[in-house]
């Protein structure tokens, strides 16, 4: 199962023009001749619009398994990363089976996907003047009932892990380190909620 969550970060106060670079890859000069000034400063965070509502930080990309909701891999990157775009980095390749919503639906996923001989359960989106047929709809019940199950690790992390996914460092390489450390320790609470339920046998 695959899923994507923001993780936020401390908005910058930049100029436009500082914005603008910024978005572009570069770092401002002003930023350069002062490391103290540059040291306090996010370059690596993004902006991006997602159902008409801002957000600025960072993404945690996860695929997780099915049945025990263990994170079986995970990717972190700027916010304006396309959910789509880490999905080569996140499945394993001994992977049955991919759920995912709409955002993971191309043609080029579905290709990828059926070379790795790999079912794509992924929600259809509708389009503009173009509505689901009823083949759809009942596909996206069927896949949306097990896709379902990802939203819960994020929901654990956000109301049960202290909101793990707001944070106060800065820099891509401070919240990798962050967001693996948040990762690990979700998988060990959730593993000892499974053998204490008796869901998992304990070797």
């Amino acid at each position: 199962m695959l899923d994507a969550s923001f993780v936020k970060v401390p908005i910058q106060r930049n100029t436009r023009r500082q914005n603008k670079q910024i978005k572009d890859g570069e770092i401002p000069q002003e930023f350069r001749d002062n490391p103290n000034k540059l040291s306090q400063k996010d370059c690596d965070a993004k902006w991006v619009v997602k159902g008409g509502k801002r957000e600025y930080g960072y993404k945690d990309h996860i695929s997780a398994d099915q049945k025990t909701k263990l994170i079986t891999k995970y990717q972190v990157t700027s916010a304006s990363t396309h959910d789509s775009q880490v999905l080569k980095l996140i499945i394993d390749q001994d992977d049955k089976t991919v759920y995912a919503d709409s955002a993971y639906r191309s043609a080029e996923i579905n290709e990828y996907l059926k070379e790795k001989n790999i079912k794509a359960k992924i929600i259809h989106r509708a389009y503009r003047n173009r509505p689901l047929q009823n083949f759809q709809h009942k596909e996206n019940y069927k896949h949306y009932k097990t896709r379902v199950r990802v939203e819960h690790v994020f929901g654990t992390l956000s109301s049960q892990m202290n909101k793990a996914l707001n944070l106060t460092q800065i820099g891509l390489g401070r919240i990798k380190s962050s967001i693996g450390l948040t990762n690990l320790t979700y998988n060990l609470v959730r593993y000892e909620q499974l053998v204490r339920l008796q869901r998992v046998k304990v070797v």
